[in-house]
């Protein structure tokens, strides 16, 4: 599984992660990705979408299968 929405991209993102002595090391932050079944024109299919895009799904930006 991907760890990208399909809906608006989101990804993984790479940073620093600094201790209290202040040394600096590599991390990343992934997305918090769900996989859930989708109705796109009449089918049904599984898709992987981060949390922000199914918070907005009332706004009509997605249409989740029952």
């Amino acid at each position: 599984m991907s760890r990208k929405c399909e809906i608006c991209g989101k990804g993984q993102v790479s940073g620093n992660k600094v201790s209290h002595s202040n040394r600096h090391s590599r991390r990343k932050w992934n997305a918090n990705i769900q996989s859930v079944k989708l109705s796109d024109h009449g089918v049904v299919r599984k898709v992987n979408v981060c949390t922000q895009c199914l918070r907005s799904m009332r706004s009509g930006k997605i249409d989740r299968a029952i």
